[in-house]
């Protein structure tokens, strides 16, 4: 037992929840989102406005979100996960009516001091059901056929409305979200099995339902695909986004061409230099080094998300924990193996770093309830 466990006794409850905050989690989170606003300065042309000043205010804010939430006891939060799961879904369907379009997607509601994305928040209140789920589940019955198959409606029914907007990226990562709970949680995997099997059938059709009356992707969506399998097809067209990416990517080299020095961006060569490709950015100017001292953040964060979930004797806790922890993982493995031609271009921001509202709140109210999971463990008292 730490000499602060020992003596927390003595100090007032409110005080005690803030020491028991995960300090270092919040300096590594600070961290990574201050090598956003180095970038985001950088890719204006060594200005705050337009991105880095606002990205600055929406880290503050969701800062404040992330200590409001951490304060909460964590079994607020598990009673709360249906009411969140269900308010996101009528989001979700409120954007097919009164949705704003942007990129020829159909995935925002204006709120007049941002526009919220709810796909975004149906990434964390999924993570909360399903945590919530399988502590009240019998543990015996987890593998049962019946009880595996309501997790799953509760998986399909987000991803079903997102990949309407259409967004497939985000619906990908609600599946494999979904999947990584399941598995976390001791589902068969045998059950895991019969689904990649279908998985190999289901992308068989979807290539095979190409030019068809029935055709399931949309055609830019399968321009992608053609583009990851090929950029050199269409280098000026479909596949400019990662012809351009892996220029930036080679230029920088191993310490990269110094800081606002990188021509890709600053030539305006490089689309999307402040969102989804902005690790390129980073490559270009800071090199290999760069790139892998943000990854090394990214793989902190991961371990202490881990290391407090195996701490944690809450079964609702720790695979609340794992869960966003997945969540994060993604979110960075897609956009990293994207910009590096290793995947599809399907339009993940890079976590903390790349410019934009929703996935940084709601990324960091996910990390809140990490905090508020540390905080309201179960502790050993003398």
């Amino acid at each position: 037992m730490s000499y602060l466990e020992y003596n927390v006794k003595y100090v007032p409850t409110g005080l005690r929840k803030v020491l028991y905050i995960n300090w270092f989690l919040v300096l590594l989170l600070t961290a990574a989102a201050c090598v956003g606003f180095l970038m985001l300065y950088s890719v204006a042309g060594g200005s705050m406005e337009p991105w880095a000043s606002a990205q600055m205010k929406r880290f503050a804010l969701g800062m404040s979100l992330m200590f409001a939430v951490a304060m909460v006891p964590i079994w607020f939060w598990r009673n709360m996960a249906g009411l969140g799961y269900i308010i996101s879904l009528v989001l979700l369907v409120l954007v097919e009516f009164v949705g704003s379009t942007g990129m020829g997607a159909q995935r925002w509601i204006d709120l007049g001091f941002i526009r919220l994305q709810p796909s975004e928040l149906s990434k964390i209140t999924m993570v909360m059901i399903l945590a919530a789920y399988y502590d009240w589940l019998d543990i015996k019955k987890v593998s049962r056929p019946f009880w595996v198959l309501l997790p799953i409606i509760l998986i399909l029914l987000p991803t079903a409305l997102v990949l309407k907007q259409p967004d497939l990226g985000t619906s990908i990562l609600l599946l494999v979200g979904g999947g990584a709970i399941m598995f976390l949680a001791g589902v068969s995997l045998w059950y895991f099995g019969v689904v990649m099997a279908a998985g190999i059938g289901l992308v068989t059709t979807v290539f095979m339902s190409r030019g068809t009356d029935w055709q399931l992707l949309k055609d830019y969506q399968y321009r992608r695909i053609d583009t990851f399998l090929d950029p050199s097809t269409d280098p000026l067209g479909a596949g400019y986004h990662i012809t351009q990416s892996k220029i930036a990517l080679g230029s920088g080299g191993w310490t990269g061409r110094g800081f606002m020095q990188g021509t890709q961006s600053r030539l305006n060569f490089l689309p999307e230099k402040q969102t989804d490709f902005i690790f390129t950015t980073l490559a270009e100017e800071l090199g290999f080094i760069g790139g892998v001292s943000l990854l090394a953040l990214y793989v902190l964060i991961l371990a202490f998300c881990i290391a407090a979930a195996l701490q944690n004797k809450d079964r609702f806790s720790s695979l609340l924990i794992l869960g966003v922890a997945v969540t994060f993982f993604l979110f960075f493995a897609v956009n990293m193996s994207m910009v590096m031609g290793l995947a599809p271009v399907v339009g993940v921001p890079l976590p903390l770093v790349s410019y934009g509202g929703s996935a940084m709140l709601v990324l960091l109210v996910g990390f809140g309830l990490v905090q508020s999971a540390h905080v309201h463990r179960a502790r050993q008292k003398r």
